[in-house]
């Protein structure tokens, strides 16, 4: 009777061990998050990733989506588990316009919009009747009309405030005819057009380098804070330790040696 209360004691220590090792094993386990982004060149997040593999265990997969339309309804939906593509202002119209409740858990960095041309080399080459091309969504198409005014070649009205239209545009001395075209179509445009005002990420993924290539680029100040792009997350997961890793890894002093070598310059470190 011992020898058996022995041999049940031993199997149930035996198990329990098994157990406690089985429990250690998933919690050391790899958590994956899947992050959407916009376009090809992520070589920051590409660092990142390494980073949280290596001293996390977290797995990060990035999707690309290739226009502004899809990351923010695919979070929405559930098909990804974060996404790091657009500045607050973008985000505020696509939960203003879409009912979704996204928020913002991390800030990244501020991108300056920037002018192209492939035929000039200054705004003052400008003539009467130029074609301009201008993203077509009201956040991006309202900061190009407002960099347009910056470089002085329109002036809209203040009461618009920071999503102008082009109905709201009061002074066009030279008749610029402006064209609304997608986003992602904006670089390859530049061939139709005497210029073209192009997001930094389509800018960079074209071969451009915006400080470099602009022929303006928008100046970075007190009133850039709508432009700072961010991490977002559904509402619900906003407080989700894994992915406030993520946010921790991407603002950190190694990020940001990366940012500057990999955009030279382009891209500003925002968290600060």
């Amino acid at each position: 009777m011992k020898k058996t209360l022995k041999w049940i004691t031993r199997l149930g220590l035996g198990f329990l061990l098994l157990l406690l090792v089985a429990c250690d094993a998933s919690a050391g386990s790899s958590d994956t998050v899947t992050i959407g982004v916009i376009g090809e060149d992520n070589d920051v997040w590409d660092f990142v990733a390494e980073k949280l593999e290596r001293e996390e265990g977290i797995t990060i997969e990035l999707v690309r989506f290739t226009d502004y339309a899809q990351p923010n309804n695919a979070l929405a939906q559930e098909e990804i588990d974060l996404n790091a593509f657009q500045h607050k202002l973008f985000l505020e119209s696509f939960n203003a316009d879409s009912g979704a409740t996204l928020v913002p858990i991390g800030e990244t960095v501020i991108s300056p919009l920037g002018i192209y041309s492939d035929t000039l080399a200054d705004v003052n080459e400008l003539e009467e009747d130029a074609t301009v091309a201008i993203p077509n969504d009201v956040t991006n198409g309202g900061r190009a009309l407002l960099l347009l005014q910056t470089a002085g070649l329109i002036s809209v009205d203040p009461e618009a405030g920071v999503t102008p239209t082009v109905n709201d545009i009061t002074n066009n001395p030279l008749n610029l005819e402006i064209q609304e075209l997608d986003a992602s179509q904006t670089a390859r445009a530049l061939q139709d057009v005497d210029i073209s005002i192009i997001n930094s990420g389509m800018a960079v993924d074209a071969g451009f380098v915006p400080n470099e290539d602009s022929i303006f680029l928008e100046p970075v100040n007190d009133q850039s804070e709508p432009y700072i792009n961010i991490i977002v997350s559904r509402e619900e997961d906003a407080d989700n330790d894994v992915f406030q890793k993520v946010v921790e890894a991407y603002q950190s002093e190694d990020t940001k040696e990366v940012i500057a070598e990999t955009s030279e310059g382009s891209s500003i470190p925002a968290w600060d």
